[in-house]
């Protein structure tokens, strides 16, 4: 056991030493989940204006069409944009589709409402768009609610006079608008809410293990390269001359390698959870469980490779090749559920599938701790493929 700790705290020894330990295993991964994040809207901010976008251009600059453009402004369909640009200008930017409409008030539109004639705006908008219907139905009701409170504040004057000015009493008829008798609230539900909060945060849940995986099998470069210059030193064939057993020096690097992925994915769970706000913590004794199975996967992976791997150049194509084709297979950039049947069956050759199961079953499925199990066995058995493999290879090596 003690030869096996030494040969292990040797190992962590020389890839802590290496900076690309720390590219691949924490700093790629971060970089390329938030890069990730941000392409497929995990980092969406709050709700954005729905508001259809409506030029307005005032020809008249009257008191009256002033507050024609504060209703319009308190519009929950329309998000006024007030320009001085010529009407000419409009009409193109609303063939463009830049805006959803342009309203134009003519000069003399106040004047006309105060003496109770017919006062007209003019609509610049495109009939083929379906916006269309409903801008134009709020123009005309925010248009008639001014119009009715201008009449009704002129009854109110002429009526009862200086106890009841003009302003006053429109202000007054705008303000009974805002509280009608009858009224339709429209609200969403919390279990919408949480729908949609989620939707916003699966894109995070997804890229966070993904690039946590793609980037521990990617880190095995430096864990194959040890066993490479122990080949090339001697010093692998020297300590197999001594008593230490085989399965120890295996045993060894293996538990080395394990280590630094099982403290990788540890780190980044934090990470995912504490910064990107990823739901690990519901149930972190499952999380747990896949980090270490996948850790033990990795790891036999890795000493593998090492095995197997005779020179530097080998040791890149051995660990980059599998960091693809596992990653690309088994769902690390885009889910397997957007896939096929038959797609989906491949992609679970790959342990990179099982271990993405494992971990969106807690954080996005909402599943508990048994949800991992399944996940959690097939990794093992992988680990066991992979170390017999290993094993298998290294008894039967030159250094025999």
């Amino acid at each position: 056991m003690i030869r096996i700790l030494d040969i292990a705290s040797k190992d962590l020894l020389q890839l802590l030493r290496d900076p690309k330990t720390f590219m691949f295993l924490l700093i790629m991964p971060i970089a390329f989940t938030l890069l990730f994040g941000f392409a497929f809207g995990g980092f969406s901010g709050g709700a954005s204006d729905t508001r259809l976008p409506v030029g307005f251009l005032d020809q008249d600059s009257s008191r009256l069409s002033k507050r024609l453009r504060d209703l319009f402004a308190e519009s929950d369909i329309i998000r006024l944009n007030v320009t001085t640009r010529a009407p000419a200008d409009l009409e193109e930017l609303v063939a463009e589709g830049k805006l959803a409409g342009a309203i134009i008030v003519p000069n003399g539109y106040g004047r006309s409402l105060l003496v109770n004639k017919s006062a007209r705006l003019t609509l610049i908008a495109d009939k083929g768009t379906r916006a269309t219907t409903t801008v134009e139905a709020e123009v005309i009701a925010v248009a008639g609610r001014l119009d009715s409170a201008v009449r009704t504040a002129t009854i109110i004057e002429q009526t009862i006079g200086n106890r009841a000015p003009f302003q006053y009493a429109l202000e007054q008829s705008l303000a009974a608008w805002k509280n009608p008798p009858i009224a339709v609230t429209e609200t969403t539900s919390t279990i919408v809410k949480a729908e949609k909060k989620s939707n916003q945060s699966a894109s995070l849940a997804h890229t966070s293990p993904g690039m946590m995986l793609q980037f521990a099998i990617a880190g095995l470069l430096t864990a194959a390269q040890i066993i490479v210059a122990e080949r090339k030193s001697r010093s692998l064939q020297r300590l197999l001359t001594t008593a230490t057993n085989r399965l120890h020096i295996l045993l060894g690097h293996y538990l080395a390698i394990f280590t630094l992925i099982f403290s990788q994915f540890i780190a980044l769970v934090l990470f995912g959870g504490l910064i990107l706000r990823v739901d690990y913590a519901r149930a972190p004794g499952a999380i747990l469980i896949v980090a270490a199975s996948a850790a033990l996967c990795i790891a036999a992976l890795g000493l593998l490779i090492g095995v197997l791997a005779k020179t530097d150049e080998q040791a890149v194509t051995f660990s980059l090749v599998p960091m693809f084709l596992l990653s690309g297979l088994g769902g690390a950039w885009v889910p397997l559920e957007v896939t096929g049947e038959t797609f989906q069956t491949i992609g679970h050759l790959s342990p990179v599938a099982w271990a993405m199961d494992g971990f969106k079953n807690i954080s996005i499925r909402g599943l508990g701790i048994e949800s991992v199990a399944l996940p959690a066995l097939a990794l093992l058995g992988y680990a066991g493929l992979f170390f017999a493999l290993a094993s298998w290879r290294f008894s039967t090596n030159e250094e025999r």
